[in-house]
């Protein structure tokens, strides 16, 4: 399907829970040259049952894998074709949905993204382009990031592109290619500690910033055996769960210091990844409103301008960059850069639902 222009709708759940991103995004493209404008956004919060469904879900078995993906292809139609009906929108090209991932192994040719399931098709009544991460897999790759084609593609401006989200990814360019990992987890750990605290989150990070820093706990964090793997390499909720937190958790102090800890060491782990320590970065993701968190990382990087973009970009950059990973596929153009995911090759990937 080659156009100039595309209207459709981009979808995405990440590891914070935070809910469902829908966005509907009009895509032009000439001389070569993409650009975007994001109309209509919403963010659908789930419900506290699902939330705990899809942070217990790393444990589950098979069989209620299978039917927690059924269940969640179901919640997932139902909330797209609300935001269809809700907004009028029409002629769309595809809605393209990432789903939410539960299982991420690369390292054992597995990762499961539910919620991408045929009958989501028939559910939205419109073509969905989803299940973008299992063919990488499949060709030896990590399955992630699968942002950075998005960030070359849209916004080359910068020298750096990062998204503070659950975990944190950053994609760069050198010499003619791009290179993208996963730093370490963010948000993921520090939403963990704010539950604690009777708190979805830490507003602006004011509450990890009162807390003291923990020198033994940062150390440890730092030592962690993943900080010292060459990319490209991915983080999944099992590191959190079965590494991260354990380590947090041999340290008997205040949580606000564990928030504090946690968050220097996020803003740390960050200096080691940019291989060059000035340009220009820009941060989207829920981190960027974590103002203590950005004040750590130009602390440690004071030649990098930071740029945090206008809100729709900032909270909805991930489901702006499915939606065109799903219009290349559309074009079956690439779409998952191999230098960034160590696949054998790029390739253009996802499935189509008519």
């Amino acid at each position: 399907m080659i156009k100039e222009n595309y209207n459709v709708i981009g979808v995405m759940s990440g590891t914070s829970l935070d809910g469902v991103d829908l966005a509907e995004i009009n895509f032009q493209i000439k001389n070569n040259k993409w650009s975007f404008t994001i109309l209509k956004s919403e963010t659908i919060s789930y419900t506290p049952e699902w939330v705990q469904k899809l942070k217990e879900a790393v444990n589950y078995s098979d069989s209620e894998l299978k039917e927690l993906n059924e269940n969640y292809t179901d919640l997932l139609g139902k909330i797209i074709k609300s935001f269809i009906d809700k907004n009028k929108i029409i002629d769309l090209d595809a809605v393209c949905s990432h789903g939410h991932t539960i299982l991420h192994q690369p390292q054992n040719g597995f990762t499961l993204q539910i919620g991408n399931l045929p009958k989501i098709g028939a559910f939205v009544n419109e073509k969905v382009v989803c299940d973008f991460r299992a063919q990488d897999v499949e060709l030896g790759g990590q399955g992630a990031p699968l942002v950075p084609i998005g960030d070359r593609i849209l916004f080359s401006e910068f020298d750096f592109c990062l998204n503070l989200g659950g975990f944190s990814n950053v994609s760069f360019e050198e010499n003619g290619t791009r290179y993208a990992f996963d730093i370490s987890p963010v948000n993921t750990v520090l939403n963990f500690y704010a539950n604690q605290l009777g708190l979805e989150y830490d507003d602006g990070g004011k509450i990890a910033q009162k807390g003291k820093l923990n020198l033994d706990l940062l150390n440890e964090l730092n030592a962690l055996e993943y900080y010292s793997k060459p990319f490209p390499k991915s983080l999944g909720f099992e590191f959190v769960k079965e590494i991260v937190l354990p380590l947090i958790e041999n340290h008997s102090i205040a949580i606000e210091d564990k928030m504090h800890t946690f968050t220097e060491h996020i803003a740390w782990q960050t200096y080691l990844a940019l291989a060059k320590k000035e340009g220009k970065m820009l941060i989207t993701g829920g981190g960027a409103y974590n103002k203590f968190l950005l004040e750590r990382m130009h602390f440690h990087l004071p030649n990098i301008e930071i740029v945090v973009p206008d809100g729709k970009t900032l909270e909805f950059k991930e489901a702006l960059i499915f939606a065109l990973l799903g219009v290349l596929k559309l074009r079956n153009e690439i779409n998952v850069l191999s230098s960034v995911t160590g696949a054998k090759n790029d390739h253009s990937s996802g499935v189509i639902y008519n």
